[in-house]
């Protein structure tokens, strides 16, 4: 008796993942990520420091996962690994530099997070680049 069906995922979920791969990602590109790297100079004057590393070493890692994660988030390589440093850095954002804030007030973040999180624990689906799959394709051709 088969408790947990092994097959792979339909493709609706699949597309539903790739749904919030592209929204959750191109929300935090549009709001967060571009706006650091266009306005560096102003956001290292402004930026926050909770644990008083200096602005280089809060600015750097909040573009490192704002910018270049959801990049690879978006085509699907190294989805769940990319997710840690963006779940990192809303997490110090809202415990640690906004605590104060209501639920109302971090809405955005809090949903983020919860994108983020969901695609950590599912993945990025079907529909995504996967390095090497010329070969496996290739690999199963006879002769």
């Amino acid at each position: 008796m088969k408790i947990l069906a092994t097959a792979a995922p339909a493709p609706p979920i699949d597309l539903g993942l790739l749904f919030l791969r592209l929204a959750g990602c191109f929300m935090l590109l549009y709001v967060h990520g571009i706006p650091k790297v266009l306005h560096f100079n102003e956001q290292l004057a402004h930026i926050e420091d909770p644990f008083g590393l200096g602005p280089y070493m809060n600015l750097l890692p909040a573009i490192f996962a704002e910018v270049v994660c959801p990049i690879f988030i978006i085509l699907g390589v190294a989805a769940r690994l990319a997710c840690l440093p963006i779940i990192a850095v809303l997490l110090v954002a809202m415990l640690a530099v906004h605590p104060e804030w209501t639920v109302e007030q971090g809405q955005f973040g809090w949903l983020l997070l919860i994108i983020f999180i969901t695609l950590a624990l599912c993945g990025p689906g079907r529909w995504r680049i996967r390095p090497g799959y010329r070969e496996e394709i290739h690999d199963r051709r006879p002769g």
